[in-house]
């Protein structure tokens, strides 16, 4: 085998284990990713495993930036091109609520984020920080589309973007608790309602 086929047999080898890790996590959280359990999964050894991420700590953050890769490729880059302001949020919004109901084949435990969050927010280290840093730049990003629009006048002047971006976080939250623990076929609908009244 050549050294560029087996380079290429080793990146499809890590992209099956990362694929894999995303969606145990989704189910069992990211201490649920076990060495063993995705070896046994992926037909893989062990040590071919661990090969490829050296640490269950390294196999953790690569799940977390693949589950981002998704998540912006499901709800940001599809609205990324509408106008700056509301026109734009609203179809993040909108994209965000399809993200939550039908990317069950990636994520079939639901939203990773939502349950990382809650596995790690007592928690030191690595890991916890990542989960924070791509929290906080998805905070950024709604808030830039609120600015816009309270300084276009699509929303109230004395709209407080960071304290409506911290509310639409917790809507989709409570979204994919709804989905999830509840299977609440009308939270979707619930969920449009509430954006109709934050973003009036």
């Amino acid at each position: 085998m050549s050294p560029r086929n087996s380079f290429a047999e080793a990146r499809r080898t890590r992209d099956r284990i990362v694929e894999r890790s995303v969606a145990l996590a989704s189910l069992e959280g990211l201490e649920g990713l076990t060495i063993g359990r995705l070896a046994a999964d992926l037909g893989i050894s062990k040590s071919g495993l661990l090969g490829h991420f050296g640490s269950k700590e390294a196999l953790q953050l690569a799940a977390l930036e693949r589950a981002s890769a998704i998540f912006t490729a499901s709800v940001w880059e599809p609205a990324a091109d509408a106008r700056p302001g509301l026109t734009r949020l609203r179809a993040v919004c909108e994209r965000w609520i399809t993200y939550l109901e039908r990317e069950r084949a990636v994520f079939p435990g639901g939203c990773l984020f939502t349950t990382v969050a809650v596995e790690f927010d007592g928690r030191e280290g690595p890991v916890r920080e990542a989960i924070a840093r791509l929290f906080s730049m998805w905070r950024r990003r709604l808030v830039v589309d609120l600015r816009i629009a309270v300084r276009a006048g699509e929303l109230p002047r004395d709209t407080d973007p960071r304290q409506l971006a911290f509310e639409l976080i917790g809507l989709y939250m409570g979204l994919n608790q709804a989905i999830q623990l509840f299977g609440d076929r009308r939270a979707p609908a619930r969920t449009r309602r509430a954006l109709d009244r934050l973003l009036a």
